[in-house]
């Protein structure tokens, strides 16, 4: 009963909503043409979580432009964003569960839901010469942020990520009659947008031979707070993350009271000498989003084997693996993780502030990405932030990985558990060995000059903003 009383307020509302829609439209029209620079940006996910958007934010607003930026707001964005006096944030509220009816009509009132209230809110804010949306997820934005630069004369400037339908592939299958409405809405929508950015030459490629989509490569580049950590600060962040996580715990209290020590750094308060311990663990990092396009059950596998090779060879360290992240499956992975008992290999599942993932990072020695790509177009953006803090990497193959990770050259790439496993044991062989695998890959990119988010900005997307 609830339920239908919340589908058919929805569609009164629906019903009812267009004509002042359209009345303040047309006045946001008049107002642009004389308005200061003004962009918004639309995140129909949680802003902290979405880097790339808040980067968009803030190039626009060192560009010149004021910025709007609408999202959910379940994690703390960046302080930068946050401090900036030309971007302001505007929090979307979530629709609850309605917990009662066909999961059909749920997502349904959702839908609408989410269509109304984005309107609504789009139609309050000033008037933009742009609205930057993220795709995916891409319904029903798209739709509602195109109606919106009709009335109120914006440009809709869409940003590929990814496919969204193929993300539902994953967990209804390709063929399911939900999947292929959310392609054809996806492809009918994308294709009357004003600008397209995507984030790989492939997708570009296949934006344009299969949805006549023409699209300009803004690749991924890590901001200039990815960066190695200094000492001093890995032993800060590990003191700090050792309040709440026993893996970075020292195993062993110093008998000197003016020490202070973590499972890998120690510190002599009186002198602010800090320095690496001997015999330390070698620390693993890899960040996820808990979907159905990561599967951990590889990384699992591969620590359970480098388990067993510690055990019969003195040369490999011990090891701890941190995994950063929220999402659905976190609590699945969390609990097959507690299922293992193993003496050289320590997990741990936080989430981070903001400012501290970079430092982790910074202070890593190796990073693995399980990121599969459910439409085998994008590239994992972790990576990029790891390359940006000269951190190696190890990362599961998919077809257009290349892009990024050249095996080898800048990290090494694996199919299964059993190639991860003994990347692993190459890779940590007689750890830390300056002369070894893991430090000439350090040594690659710290050599490599990478190019930054700001210089990589500047150069693709601020002409085709600024363009008369």
């Amino acid at each position: 009963m609830a339920a239908s009383f919340v589908a058919l307020l929805a569609v009164l509302v629906v019903l009812l909503l267009p004509l002042p829609v359209l009345l303040l439209g047309a006045w946001k029209r008049g107002r642009l043409a004389v308005a200061a620079p003004h962009v918004v940006v639309v995140v129909l996910g949680d802003v902290g979580r979405s880097p790339r958007m808040q980067y968009h934010a803030l190039s626009l607003a060192q560009s010149g432009f004021s910025v709007t930026l609408l999202g959910f707001y379940n994690s703390k964005p960046r302080d930068e964003l946050l401090q900036n006096d030309s971007i302001q944030i505007v929090k979307l509220t979530e629709l609850p569960s309605l917990g009662a009816g066909p999961r059909v009509l749920q997502y349904g009132v959702k839908v609408v839901f989410q269509a109304v209230y984005l309107l609504w809110k789009l139609v309050c804010t000033d008037p933009a010469a742009y609205i930057f949306l993220q795709n995916p997820p891409g319904l029903p934005a798209i739709a509602v942020c195109w109606f919106v630069g009709c009335i109120c004369g914006s440009k809709l400037v869409i940003d590929w990520h990814n496919y969204g339908y193929s993300i539902m592939g994953l967990v209804h299958g390709p063929q399911h009659p939900i999947v292929l409405l959310a392609k054809w809405y996806e492809k009918f929508f994308g294709r009357l947008s004003h600008l397209n950015l995507c984030v790989t030459n492939a997708m570009r490629e296949d934006l344009a031979e299969n949805w006549h989509i023409r699209a300009v490569t803004v690749y991924d580049k890590p901001a200039s707070f990815f960066k190695e950590t200094p000492l001093d600060l890995q032993h800060e962040l590990f003191m700090k993350l050792s309040r709440t996580y026993s893996p970075f715990q020292s195993c062993s209290e110093p008998l000197d009271p003016s020490v202070e020590r973590s499972a890998f750094t120690e510190k002599d308060c009186q002198s602010g000498m800090v320095r690496s311990l001997h015999g330390r663990p070698a620390l693993l990092v890899s960040s996820t989003s808990w979907t159905e396009d990561e599967d951990f059950s590889i990384l699992l596998g591969a620590l359970e084997k480098f388990e067993q090779l510690t055990l019969s060879r003195d040369s490999l360290p011990s090891l701890v693996c941190v995994i950063t992240g929220k999402g659905p499956l976190r609590e699945h992975y969390r609990h097959l993780i507690s299922q293992k008992h193993l003496q050289h290999v320590q997990f741990c599942t936080p989430w981070l502030e903001a400012e501290d993932y970079p430092l982790l990072l910074g202070s890593a020695d190796l990073g693995v990405c399980l990121h599969m790509s459910s439409s085998g177009l994008d590239l994992p953006m972790k990576v990029v932030d790891m390359f940006g803090c000269c951190l190696p990497v190890c990362a599961v193959n998919f077809k257009c990985l290349h892009e990024l990770v050249r095996h080898g050259e800048n990290g090494l790439v694996f199919k299964d558990a059993e190639e991860l496993a003994a990347q692993l044991q190459m890779l940590f062989s007689k750890f830390p060995d300056p002369a070894g695998k893991l430090n000439q890959f350090r040594k690659e990119l710290r050599e490599s000059e990478q190019l930054r988010w700001d210089e990589s900005w500047q150069r693709t997307v601020l002409p085709l903003v600024t363009h008369k």
